[in-house]
């Protein structure tokens, strides 16, 4: 028996629609105790996923809100428990006294996930599942949330269970030769070992492969703009934006301290840093600011090297791309087009040159098209891209044990040696799926959800 749990499931702020959610035997009679029917029918008696027009009484009788009721009965539900909904109007004060009246109507206030944490135990969804459920919670993207979504649907388990009962099957072959000799089963052979090890080992690492593409599209590139003072730096970021997030001025030094957007480029997430211009400078606030530049640079996937084209280069200019080349991409972006040119494009040493004018927006399209292309997303985005860091690195691990068990092989060793580091491999794997994860792990997954999830 699972005791009630109930929950606001809806966002901390007003809205047009708010969720009470309950789950555990007794859900729907708890429920109950708090709703009445239009039609006076009780909600344990109505079926399944229809919703039911009433009223919502707080813990002193009164009506609270005219609401919609749905129940879903065990296992055919969201946790594999009796569940009930109440759809509110969003109401932040309703919400409240709602939650009160179910919890004096005999449920208890849910943790943290542990809507998600019941269907994970329940065996409604295994441990990638779970994690895509908040990705999709936290996707800022509409890429993002398709990959999420296809974790959800099960991409992730398509992918590791196969490797995991390839792998158990082979164990168990082993010892079931090694343990009963007298009964009649095929011997073991070391061309079977080598053939499931050199497999699993192949599409774990394509599934590793996947991750720098999937972590760009979950988190973002760390992208950070540089350049000498009034260049534009601010200017583009402002652009990049679209809306006026950093003050611009004439004013060489406006900006002192590092100036993070989150915003997307094309279909490219970035975490884009505006950053002090680079100069010489007796100032120790901004000199604290250049070298705040300095480390950004050295931390990004990309910069974005900026030059004023009106004016000469000079030493400035040479220290802002010292700084660039210290990023793995580096972008020069020649901006001011709108002025008479005094640099073109052959004098700046980067592999991307381009022409813009952040004022006009000239030369932004061309911008998001390197970008595209230095940080391709040409893989679907069904699920099938790796983007949970956890994940990856129990795959990476369980690659790096198979690559033992191979080099056992190698070496000639015994099949029980070389199973060793197979069965880690599956210990790794099981990780993911949730069939051999440890009590600490669970904990850690479901401390990222909020209550209500």
């Amino acid at each position: 028996m699972s005791q009630v749990i109930a929950a606001i499931s809806t966002a901390p702020q007003p809205g047009a629609i708010g969720i009470l959610r309950l789950s555990g035997d007794g859900a729907i009679a708890v429920a109950d105790r708090v709703f009445t029917a239009a039609s006076s029918k009780p909600l344990a008696q109505t079926a399944d996923r229809r919703l039911v027009l009433g009223s919502l009484h707080d813990a002193q009788g009164r009506v609270l809100d005219q609401v919609l009721a749905t129940v879903s009965r065990a296992p055919h539900s969201y946790t594999g428990e009796d569940t009930a909904e109440l759809h509110c109007h969003g109401s932040l004060a309703v919400l409240a006294a709602g939650l009160q009246a179910l919890l004096a109507a005999g449920a208890q206030q849910a943790g943290p996930g542990e809507f998600t944490k019941r269907a994970f135990l329940n065996g409604c969804l295994d441990l990638s599942q779970a994690e895509a459920v908040i990705d999709l919670i936290e996707a800022d993207t509409a890429e993002a949330a398709a990959n999420a979504a296809g974790q959800l649907s099960g991409a992730v388990r398509s992918r590791i269970d196969p490797l995991y009962d390839r792998l158990a099957g082979l164990c168990a072959h082993f010892h079931a030769v090694l343990d009963y000799p007298d009964e009649d089963i095929e011997d073991f052979r070391n061309s079977e070992i080598t053939e499931a090890v050199s497999s699993a080992q192949a599409d774990l690492a394509a599934l590793a492969a996947t991750y720098r593409r999937g972590t760009v599209l979950k988190n973002g590139l760390d992208a950070v703009i540089l350049g000498k003072p009034n260049v534009g730096k601010s200017s583009l970021l402002n652009a990049l934006a679209g809306y006026d997030r950093v003050i611009v001025t004439d004013v060489a030094g406006t900006t002192r301290d590092a100036v993070t957007e989150v915003l997307k480029l094309g279909s490219i997430k970035l975490r884009l840093t505006d950053t002090a211009g680079i100069r010489d400078t007796d100032d120790q606030i901004e000199a604290m600011g250049v070298e705040r530049s300095r480390q950004a640079a050295k931390k990004a996937k990309l910069a974005l090297c900026v030059f004023d084209g009106s004016r000469p280069l000079d030493d400035e200019d040479q220290a802002a791309m010292a700084a660039a080349w210290e990023a793995e991409h580096a972008i020069a972006l020649l901006n001011k087009q709108d002025l008479p040119q005094q640099i073109s494009p052959a004098d700046l040493p980067f592999d991307w040159v381009i022409p813009l004018c952040t004022k006009t927006g000239e030369g932004l399209d061309s911008l998001e098209r390197v970008v595209e292309e230095l940080f391709p997303l040409d893989l679907p985005c069904d699920g099938t891209l790796l983007t949970n860091a956890r994940q990856a690195g129990a795959v990476f691990l369980a690659s790096e044990a198979l690559e033992r068990a191979t080099a056992a092989l190698r070496q000639r060793l015994t099949p029980d040696a070389v199973l060793v580091d197979v069965e880690e491999a599956m210990e790794l794997l099981g990780q993911i799926n949730g069939r051999t994860a440890r009590t600490e792990i669970t904990d850690q997954i479901f401390s990222r959800f909020c209550v209500g999830k």
